[in-house]
């Protein structure tokens, strides 16, 4: 979900195995990331996937809602629906692919013929569209869109790569048509689906045993004389209650199965697509604390061992590639702390983050915030872009450092990021005029029987559910946050943190 601009570079090289000293992408740019600052082929077994040939994959289309950072207030409802339009175009899209596999066997062009050309054709009326939006309410079109309809086959070793796993650039057979379409070479018999139960992922490159990774945490920002020392922690359960919706009132409100997966609601109880700041102060919560109505939302990660689950034949579910059994998360820590080198300012109320980058797969690692890793292994290993194989006995950690530097002026942005940002990796001071807030910090951990590995086929996978077209890999986990306090709730954290106590 999260469309993201702000990119961010940081000290921790975050290597998916202990052979690779960094991960490459595209052209051989090194991919790092920093804990602190962070910004497929089935076969005859439902229950494991291969890794996944040259054919074409996936479906790669250029974000639009990156480009918008603004958009005049009184077209955003249009606007936020016509990108809400683009996912949907793109999900259809990605379904064809996956439904057309012997065609494609048959016919070199057909991914080109068939699919991506009347996909450029429906993004380039939306895109009009969108420009004729901001034309009647008197403000300029954004010619930034322009070039922006066309969409591209990707092979499954590009996606890997583009999503950091171990195929360092490989191409692996992709050419260039006259359309700017990348088509993958022809093959005599049908291509095969991309790994996973639903057969968009995850595949074994996916994956990694904890134990075989180099240490990469680097120790975070020194703490300076006005740094903020307290923490708040905030107690909402782990959506025991099964709280879950397909839709993203962030990025596309008012659009049912606007995520096109299935979020995990703790805090506020009253979140869906239709949701507005009203309602949310008469929502409730599941947070001990009773003053504390914010919503914290993130995508479910489920077991793909042949079972299914409630949505096995709905939207954002079975219907659009996220199949298997949701798992419950174990524990659910929300914790917000200070800034190492400053005092921090309430979170003003209603205030939007979303920190990573739903579709890593096509955008690339530039704002992925994905942590993961094993019990007992924190303290030396955070991965971006691959599942952990835990040993025996140790549980999967998701983590989550949002951006905790604010524009001090507005709650939400047109792409929902450049009103938030990532502090200096190395001094931790805000740039720009930005100001210090309570840093939202998430820990996730699961129960998870290991996956094993064998002749480059994965067993019992596990993946966190996202768009179809993304594949399920890992460095396209995100996490959501709206900020909604009464009786003074927001200054009493800022308080605590400020004052370095540890307060809940």
């Amino acid at each position: 979900m999260g469309r993201n601009t702000r990119k961010r570079r940081s000290p921790l090289a975050v290597r998916a195995v202990a052979a690779s000293a960094a991960l490459a992408i595209g052209g051989g740019g090194l991919i790092w990331a920093n804990f602190y600052a962070s910004a497929h082929e089935s076969n005859s077994s439902p229950n494991t996937t291969k890794a996944a040939a040259a054919q074409v994959a996936t479906i790669s289309c250029p974000d639009v809602g990156q480009k918008l950072t603004s958009v005049p207030a009184n077209a955003k409802s249009n606007v936020d629906t016509e990108l809400a339009t683009l996912d949907k175009q793109i999900t259809e899209a990605y379904a064809r692919l996956a439904s057309s596999r012997q065609a494609q066997a048959n016919d070199a062009g057909f991914v080109q013929n068939a699919i991506l050309s009347p996909l450029k054709d429906k993004r380039s009326a939306v895109i009009g569209r969108i420009k004729i939006d901001f034309t009647r309410v008197g403000a300029a079109a954004p010619t930034m869109l322009d070039g922006l309809a066309a969409c591209t086959g990707t092979t499954a070793n590009q996606a890997q790569t583009t999503a950091g796993g171990q195929n360092n650039g490989q191409q692996n057979g992709g050419q260039q048509n006259n359309g700017g379409a990348a088509t993958a070479a022809p093959s005599a018999s049908a291509p095969a689906n991309i790994g996973g139960q639903a057969g968009n992922g995850p595949v074994a490159a996916d994956f990694v045993d904890i134990t075989k990774v180099a240490a990469n945490v680097q120790g975070k920002p020194q703490k300076g004389a006005n740094a903020s020392r307290g923490t708040f922690t905030t107690q909402c359960g782990v959506n025991a209650n099964k709280n879950f919706n397909t839709d993203n009132v962030i990025v596309a409100p008012g659009v049912t199965n606007g995520a096109h997966h299935l979020h995990d609601y703790v805090g506020n109880q009253k979140v869906n697509a239709f949701s507005s700041n009203q309602t949310f102060l008469q929502g409730g919560t599941s947070c001990q604390n009773k003053s504390d109505l914010s919503s914290y939302y993130w995508p479910v990660v489920r077991i793909q061992d042949g079972t299914q689950d409630f949505d096995q034949n709905k939207d954002g579910g079975g219907k659009e590639g996220n199949v298997g059994k949701v798992l419950t998360p174990v524990s659910a820590q929300i914790k917000y702390v200070g800034s190492p080198a400053s005092k921090v300012v309430a979170m003003p109320q209603f205030l939007r983050i979303i920190t990573g980058d739903a579709k890593t797969t096509t955008n690339g690692l530039a704002n992925a915030n994905a942590h993961w890793s094993c019990t007992g292994f924190e303290s030396k290993v955070q991965l971006t872009s691959q599942y952990p194989i835990c040993p025996q006995g140790s549980k999967v950690v998701r983590t989550f450092a949002f951006q905790s530097c604010w524009d001090g002026q507005n709650i939400d942005s047109a792409n929902h990021r450049t009103h938030v940002a990532f502090p200096d990796p190395a001094s931790g001071v805000c740039g720009n005029g930005f100001k210090a807030i309570p840093q939202l910090t998430m820990r996730l951990t699961y129960n998870i029987a290991p996956p094993t590995i064998q002749n480059g086929v994965v067993k019992n996978a596990y993946a966190v559910d996202g768009f179809p077209e993304q594949l399920h890999k890992a460095a396209t986990d995100h996490d959501d946050f709206i900020s909604v306090t009464t009786n003074n709730l927001a200054n009493k954290i800022a308080n605590c943190i400020n004052t370095g106590k540890q307060c809940r």
